[in-house]
């Protein structure tokens, strides 16, 4: 159950009636505010960001389409102990159980017609409900609008839909449909172990059974309110209709919600792994991860971002380790860098607003490698491996960022990426719905336009800068590890990670008569690279996400 089928219509259709339209006009708010500075202090309280009267707008009177968010600062963190996924089961109910006048079946007839669509995306710390009509139909659309966010249905017979689909998915779907994803949310599992961020949004599977239809009645009342909203509206709108929208959403309940902070990450003592084995995996899906206190919210970032480029960008092909590992290795599809969370990143190139955070960490998404099972299959000449390439892949990786903090980047390779992330973060607002959220995304860092204040600080950037940021907030010798990996590999690759065995690349014969020295040379040296390992456990697939 990917947070993504949350919308009430199919991702074709909404994706339609958010299609990139002509450049919008600057953001504007319903407060007179002093000019953005260019830059933002690195502390920053998100609570500013949301209550009453604030308000993100991005009029654009050529677009044929009105865009409505609504983020409230609330999101899983905020599930109480025992019944978390509670936050995301009260959003999914909002979107997908009708209004008291209308059932979910007759609000997906009447707005079919109009291309229109909503959904809910539940998150650590905020949740956001996006609308998107024709702005023709703006005025039959809208009440439904209002009939979904003060007064819901709460019908049980969608409840039980709901929270069965929600269930379906920690029990089955996150360890059966992608062991990427699985590898990720592990990895989050892990590095917040014991804080409110570790659990997934959609709870676990002792959790979710817990949550009942008065705990999602309660929690909309108490945690959905007026007071922890901010509202974003685009496109081609009037003043008249923004006035009805405020003067509306003034009308959620007026308790003021207790959110909790953030969870810390925990700090990795060493190289601490964590293998998950299951049956009949097919590779072996490796996430890696290390806190950073740095978030949008620093002028530090951009300088990060730079680094996080040249080593590689989600699912872009230039990045130093997609050349290492998959163009020169041809070891698996891809190799990634990322310093925040990427949100559904198996099913979208670029990053999507709506997800942000205040508790960050720097992190490697190494893509499925083969397990020795396999290979052996395959190539009778390697039919004596024990491990299959996800020792070499790790050191690979690792070794490739330690490279980075000792010897930095060059001044040609810093202008080389810095110039192609200029013109790549240009791409990530193509549509009304895309800006309007990084917007808001924004507000909640203390910004008034990140993407705008990032390209200003890249501009003004420095490769000593960058350098300097990455030997300050980046470490191999303590990080966090896990591997989704078959059963037949879990045990010999721990006793190989404990051990620091030697992890010769096993290549087939033909692929290893076609590389050149100079690879096979390195191979030699990443073999026997050390990795601080000091504590490998293997856990049953069964026996995660409790």
């Amino acid at each position: 159950m990917k947070r993504i089928a949350a919308y009430i219509l199919p991702v074709a259709l909404l994706a339609a009636s958010c299609a990139k339209q002509p450049q919008a006009s600057q953001p504007t708010t319903d407060t007179t505010t002093a000019t953005a500075p260019e830059t933002a202090p690195a502390a920053f309280d998100a609570n500013t960001a949301f209550g009453a009267g604030k308000v993100v707008e991005l009029q654009n009177p050529q677009s044929n389409k009105v865009i409505i968010k609504l983020m409230f600062k609330n999101g899983s963190l905020s599930d109480p102990k025992g019944k978390e996924g509670l936050t995301y089961a009260t959003a999914q109910m909002i979107a997908n159980s009708g209004t008291q006048d209308m059932t979910v079946t007759q609000i997906r007839d009447k707005i079919y017609p109009w291309a229109a669509g909503y959904g809910a995306n539940t998150d650590k710390e905020v949740t956001t409900f996006t609308f998107a009509v024709h702005r023709d139909f703006l005025n039959d659309f809208y009440p439904i609008v209002r009939g979904l966010m003060l007064q819901p249905a709460f019908a049980e017979d969608d409840f039980k839909r709901v929270k069965s689909n929600q269930q379906n998915f920690v029990d089955q779907v996150i360890r059966a449909s992608s062991d990427e994803e699985y590898s990720k949310k592990a990895l989050e599992d892990l590095l917040f172990r014991g804080t409110n961020y570790q659990h997934m949004v959609e709870g676990t599977s002792a959790s979710v059974p817990n949550i009942t239809l008065e705990d999602v009645r309660n929690h909309w009342r108490n945690m959905f309110t007026r007071n922890n909203l901010m509202i974003g509206v685009a496109g081609n709108y009037s003043a008249d209709f923004l006035d009805k929208l405020k003067a509306d959403m003034a009308q959620l309940s007026e308790v003021t919600p207790n959110i909790p902070a953030a969870g810390k990450p925990n700090e990795p003592k060493g190289v601490q792994v964590e293998i998950i084995q299951k049956s009949d995996a097919l590779g072996s899906a490796i996430f890696t991860g290390a806190p950073m206190p740095v978030t949008r919210s620093a002028d530090e970032f951009a300088a990060l971002m730079v680094a996080n480029s040249f080593l590689g960008e989600h699912r872009k092909s230039y990045g130093k380790l997609y050349d290492k590992i998959r163009t020169t290795r041809s070891m698996n599809y891809g190799d990634y860098s990322y310093i925040e969370w990427y949100d559904n990143g198996g099913s979208f190139q670029l990053p999507n607003p709506g997800v942000p955070r205040t508790s960050n960490y720097f992190a490697l998404w190494i893509r499925p490698v083969q397990i020795a099972e396999g290979l052996k299959q395959q190539y009778p000449e390697l039919k004596d491996i024990n491990v299959g390439h996800a020792h070499f892949a790790l050191r690979l990786a690792m070794r490739e960022v330690d490279n980075l903090i000792q010897n930095g980047m060059t001044t040609e390779e810093f202008e080389l990426t810095r110039k192609f992330l200029r013109s790549y973060m240009k791409l990530y607002t193509q549509t009304e719905e895309k800006q309007l959220g990084f917007l808001m995304d924004s507000r909640f860092y203390g910004r008034e336009d990140y993407l705008k204040e990032m390209d200003q600080l890249l501009a003004n950037l420095t490769v000593d800068q960058v350098n300097d940021a990455v030997k300050k907030h980046w470490d191999v010798q303590n990080m966090f590890v896990t591997i989704v990996t078959d059963d037949s590999e879990a045990e010999p690759l721990k006793q190989a990670l404990l051990s620091n065995t030697p992890s010769p690349m096993s290549y087939s014969n033909l692929v290893k008569e076609g590389l050149p020295k100079e690879v096979l040379a390195e191979d030699d040296v990443i073999a026997n690279y050390k990795l601080n390992v000091t504590d490998v456990k293997i856990v049953e697939s069964k026996n995660t996400f409790q």
